[in-house]
């Protein structure tokens, strides 16, 4: 006899529902807490030093939920078989939201729970979803669960520095987790940029190079073990301009100047381009000609924020049984998105005398579009299939 779920609701029947709604709303709330830290509006007594606050809520916060959305929903895909029961998956959801709000109460409870809280989300994420590779014998997806014990790894490193036990790993932790959720978004644009293109325009056929595939995520690996070990100077600067040269040419394979008319796709492709320009950017980094800042914003504001925004949007159109067409109010959400990393990237290396102001405006036309992706989907990731099939 099965025991009917406790949590039998359309909000967790897959984890992309349960984890882009998540991720929507933290985009949402992060950023305004960020904001209201960063002008000394809002003293708390976090956890983490405040700059490591907003690093980790952004990358193990946020991108965390869209990479646990989309890993969940894929390897269902991939093996046919069920990655988690409803009831595991509000467990699931419900351990990434303590780790957002345990910090904020670093008086009440004792720093080790906190920490522990939080790392442990990482690695029953990877449990959930080695269990159904294993079983159908998907080794080629293994390489996720690596990635995933990486970015753990990257997160204990931040905690152990916190907690004391390790001196000056936090950043190191941190840089660890922007290479590996960048090369992750390297490997999976290899798979679905080609399908999605193909699938939004009729008669399109994108070019496919396996050698260009490991080429350019092989380069962008190179560069991001370079920034972790201290590497600057001309080795940095080659390394980061072949991989960019070599992830021109991977994407210009698969481009079609069509996809200017397909929202879903051009925000995909407008994503790809802020981590070439990343990688422009590391290069001139490496000489002290811009900071390196520059290129992390752009690698994560512009190519994470943008890419995981279009993401989200297109693969919750498809797994939910409707048309693929984004809505005018999320074509202009995709736009409002770049225009972030624009204020955040471009405009401070420009005019640096702005710089705060950039800022601020960077942040408020962020919070416009992810307003308005809450605002679209939310409906859409906890309501049944239009189609009626399940899912």
């Amino acid at each position: 006899m099965n025991k009917k779920p406790i949590f039998n609701y359309p909000l967790f029947a897959l984890g992309f529902r349960t984890f882009f709604l998540l991720a929507g709303l933290s985009a949402l709330l992060l950023i305004s807490l960020w904001n209201n830290i960063y002008d000394g509006r809002l003293h708390t007594d976090l956890y983490f030093p405040t700059v490591y606050w907003h690093a980790h809520e952004m990358l193990l916060g946020y991108s965390t939920a869209v990479i646990a959305g989309f890993l969940l929903t894929a390897v269902k895909n991939w093996t046919g078989r069920e990655t988690t029961t409803p009831d595991q998956l509000a467990g699931l959801g419900l351990l990434w939201l303590y780790g957002r709000i345990m910090p904020f109460y670093s008086e009440l409870i004792p720093d080790v729970l906190i920490a522990a809280v939080d790392f442990a989300f990482l690695p029953w994420l990877a449990w959930l979803i080695s269990r159904p590779l294993l079983a159908a014998a998907n080794y080629r997806n293994l390489i996720f669960i690596l990635m995933l014990a990486l970015m753990a790894t990257g997160n204990g490193l931040l905690h152990l520095e916190i907690l004391g036990v390790t001196d000056n790993t936090g950043w190191q932790g941190i840089t660890l987790v922007v290479m590996v959720i960048l090369s992750m978004i390297l490997v999976l644009a290899g798979r679905v940029f080609p399908f999605f293109t193909e699938r939004g325009l009729k008669g399109v056929m994108a070019i496919r190079n396996p050698a260009l595939d490991i080429a350019g995520v092989a380069f962008a690996v190179v560069s991001f073990g370079l920034v972790l070990v201290g590497v600057k100077g001309a080795l940095l600067a080659t390394v980061a301009v072949l991989a960019l040269i070599v992830n021109l040419a991977r994407v210009w394979g698969w481009y079609n100047p069509k996809i200017w008319y397909v929202p879903l796709l051009w925000v995909l492709y407008l994503g790809y381009a802020w981590i070439l320009l990343g990688f422009a950017m590391l290069a001139l980094s490496a000489y002290g000609v811009v900071s390196y800042s520059v290129a992390l914003h752009a690698f994560t504001v512009g190519g994470i924020g943008v890419i995981t925004l279009g993401m989200m949007a297109r693969v919750a159109l498809g797994h939910t049984g409707r048309v693929l067409r984004a809505s005018n109010a999320i074509a202009v959400g995709f736009v409002l998105i770049n225009l972030a990393a624009l204020f955040r990237v471009l405009l401070p290396s420009v005019f640096p005398a702005g710089y705060d102001t950039w800022l601020l405006i960077s942040s408020y036309i962020w919070l416009a579009a992810f307003a308005l992706f809450f605002l679209v989907y939310s409906p859409i990731l906890t309501s049944p299939r239009v189609d009626g099939q399940p899912g």
